[in-house]
């Protein structure tokens, strides 16, 4: 069974940043690809970021340049930091790894982005 439990979330002004942690339960070398994916209230989950077991890095057009993904091996921690926060990055966050055929799923941590 693998668990992932996000944290980090919360309200920030327009401008602001905030920094997201996935933490996994088992070796992050288990996972092809680690990555934060976003949902907005009636819109479709969409990718956010992912890094590949080798550290490869893959980013969505919409926060290329504000976001960074990053990963603590030792810790089994993948993080997102977001700066420059803007209203629409307004949405749920998930924490997602992928392993061969296998998709697995944090419960989400909410960001709010408003003045």
């Amino acid at each position: 069974q693998v668990q992932l439990v996000e944290s980090g979330g919360g309200l920030v002004q327009p401008g602001g940043s905030l920094r997201l942690s996935c933490a996994a339960s088992r070796s992050l070398f288990s996972f092809n690809v680690m990555g934060w994916y976003r949902q907005a209230p009636g819109k479709q989950r969409e990718l956010v970021a992912t890094i590949t077991t080798g550290g490869s890095t893959n980013y969505a057009d919409s926060v290329k340049g504000r976001f960074t993904i990053s990963r603590d091996v030792t810790k089994n921690t993948v993080s997102l930091q977001m700066n420059s926060l803007k209203i629409e990055d307004t949405a749920r966050y998930y924490c997602n790894a992928r392993k061969g055929g296998g998709d697995y799923w944090g419960q989400g941590t909410q960001v709010t982005v408003s003045s």
